[in-house]
């Protein structure tokens, strides 16, 4: 299989881009393309060709910052690495398409070059959450549409239960719609228009749900527009960050209290790996006729690496297709 690598994406672009790819390579046996300014690229790949790793180089002199607005990326910077990764997936010669750069470029694009699935409006971002039980709730969208019709977010729904179904074995799984309070009287214009739609639709709706709830399992699919979705997710990296924190700075003030984290040194370890985003690579994009994964702008080589394996695993399953066929029913 192979996959197109946005190798200029991300905050630290190639130098890590092409180390998480070659993690993949290596142990996945996949073959990255990896799509950027050539002479960088080549640079990085120079440190692993001992590895015997198959793989490409396709030259893009374009490169798309995260100060580009997704209208002007589609007007200008024709030969981005974004968008001749998603020409070669377009095109057949690639699987799918990872990147860690411009999220809202990567949609647009994505959108305008591979189209989207019959019967769905707008495509969502989709990322996951762990849950107090060790299993994992998705949230859709994370934010890939600012601004959402009703309709819009009973697609995010359809999509959202046909991941979690077929990707995390979860049968019928529990949809909610996030809100500012469980009772049906609670939510917005659009919020209540589409607890209606979803009320009455074949979907295991339980009704509203609230931030509390994303990770104490009461639910499985968790559906918002991407202006609430994506605040969302930064607010949890924070307090994630902020508790590591906390602890450190209460641990270094008591001799006893680091006797106490030498021996919690396991479990703390396990709580970072369950809350570090690194753990679960990219966000793939529902919706379009390709197989897309976005990744965070502060991936790591590991991020990368779990990216392009979550893309793999995407494309084992078939999901793009029973997306399609959950369409059509």
């Amino acid at each position: 299989m192979k996959v197109a690598v946005d190798a200029m994406g991300g905050d630290y672009g190639p130098p890590v881009v092409v180390q998480g790819a070659f993690m993949a390579a290596e142990e996945l046996g996949i073959i990255p393309v990896l799509v950027g300014r050539k002479e960088e690229v080549e640079r990085e790949v120079s440190r692993y060709r001992g590895k015997g790793v198959n793989y490409e180089v396709v030259h893009a002199e374009d490169v798309i910052t995260m100060e580009d607005t997704p209208l002007s990326v589609l007007k200008t910077k024709k030969n981005s690495s974004i968008r001749i990764g998603i020409e070669l997936h377009k095109e057949g010669y690639c699987q799918g398409f990872v990147s860690a750069g411009n999220s809202g470029a990567v949609l647009a694009l994505s959108t305008f070059i591979l189209g989207r699935i019959e019967g769905v409006e707008r495509p969502a971002i989709m990322t996951l959450f762990p849950t107090v039980s060790g299993s994992h709730v998705s949230l859709l969208d994370m934010g890939g549409n600012v601004d959402c019709k009703a309709r819009h977010l009973y697609d995010f729904a359809v999509m959202g239960s046909i991941y979690v179904e077929r990707v995390l074995k979860k049968p019928y799984p529990r949809v909610g719609l996030l809100s500012n309070g469980e009772e049906r009287s609670k939510g917005n214009k659009v919020t209540k228009e589409a607890y209606d739609i979803l009320d009455s639709s074949s979907l295991n709706f339980i009704g509203y749900v609230e931030g509390k709830d994303i990770f104490f399992d009461k639910v499985d699919v968790v559906v918002c527009d991407g202006f609430v979705g994506n605040i969302v997710l930064k607010v949890t990296e924070g307090v994630a960050e902020a508790i590591y924190h906390f602890l450190k700075s209460e641990v270094e003030r008591s001799l006893i209290a680091q006797i106490g984290m030498l021996l919690a040194k396991g479990a703390i370890k396990r709580f970072v790996k369950k809350v570090d985003y690194a753990e679960y690579g990219g966000a793939p994009l529902l919706g379009i006729e390709g197989v897309c994964f976005i990744c965070h702008g502060r991936s790591s080589p590991k991020a990368i690496r779990n990216a392009i394996a979550r893309l793999y695993e995407f494309n084992k399953l078939g999901v793009l297709e029973l997306i399609k066929e959950g369409f059509k029913n």
